[in-house]
């Protein structure tokens, strides 16, 4: 039988081309998500920090808050009574429930107002009667809590569906600043406070950014290094031929 071995078959410019930019795209893209795993981390551990940092004032932080961090902060004011929201559909330890977002006038806070993120309970719409609610403090109080962003809301469809909606609280998917203002008919403040954890309260109150897990991004990294390296084992299996050698 004649001997077989192995040798490099010429590459076209466009099979080297089409290999060396599709192993340059995925490496960059495997380096995009490694970035995106670092700002999530970074996040995460910003949002962890600010809930056991020192209380800053909040009228130095109210109207441009720092973007790089989460300002713990004490307010004190009052809450006005019968404008309040509920985020629904929201999750927690595998059970379905809402938000109660409720309008704050913060004393000496002009005329934008402070939603308030009074904590999460467990209710469906299913139920019927609405969800069982604990009731809105009266008169002046004070309160403590994190100075966060807005929860990325998504797309929206159909429309503001507030202004629909005749009865309080309002149910809403999503925390609109714009759409709650309009619907409040005054400002509200660029950031919402999420109150600090109390047994007490009523509510749950377990505070994540909504930020894909640093872990999602590094799988993600992986499979596109995994891609790059695929395309470079193609390029050699499609080149490197296996011939005969004549007998000699």
């Amino acid at each position: 039988m004649p001997a077989t071995s192995r040798r490099w078959k010429r590459a076209s410019w466009f099979a080297i081309a089409l290999t060396v930019g599709g192993v340059l795209l995925f490496v960059r893209l495997g380096e995009w998500q490694l970035d995106r795993a670092r700002g999530a981390q970074e996040l995460l551990d910003a949002f962890g920090a600010a809930q056991h940092a020192p209380f800053e004032d909040f009228s130095a932080v109210a109207a441009a808050p720092p973007a790089a961090r989460f300002p713990h902060v004490r307010v004190s004011g009052r809450f006005i009574a019968g404008r309040g929201y509920l985020r629904d559909e929201q999750v927690r330890d595998g059970k379905v429930g809402v938000e109660a977002i409720d309008a704050f006038a913060v004393d000496d806070g002009g005329a934008a107002l402070l939603l308030v993120d009074r904590g999460w309970v467990a209710w469906t719409r299913s139920a019927g009667a609405g969800p069982a609610l604990p009731a809105l403090p009266d008169g002046e109080i004070s309160l403590a809590g994190v100075y966060a962003p807005f929860p990325g809301s998504g797309m929206q469809v159909g429309g503001n569906a507030l202004a629909a909606q005749k009865t309080w609280p309002k149910l809403t998917l999503a925390l609109d600043p714009a759409a709650i203002s309009a619907d409040l008919g005054r400002p509200v403040q660029p950031r919402l406070l999420l109150l600090d954890p109390d047994a007490a309260s009523g509510f749950v109150r377990t505070w994540t950014p909504a930020v894909m897990p640093p872990s999602r991004h590094q799988a993600y990294a992986f499979q596109w290094f995994a891609f790059a390296l695929a395309a470079l084992v193609v390029f050699v299996a499609l080149h490197w031929k296996k011939v005969e050698n004549p007998a000699s």
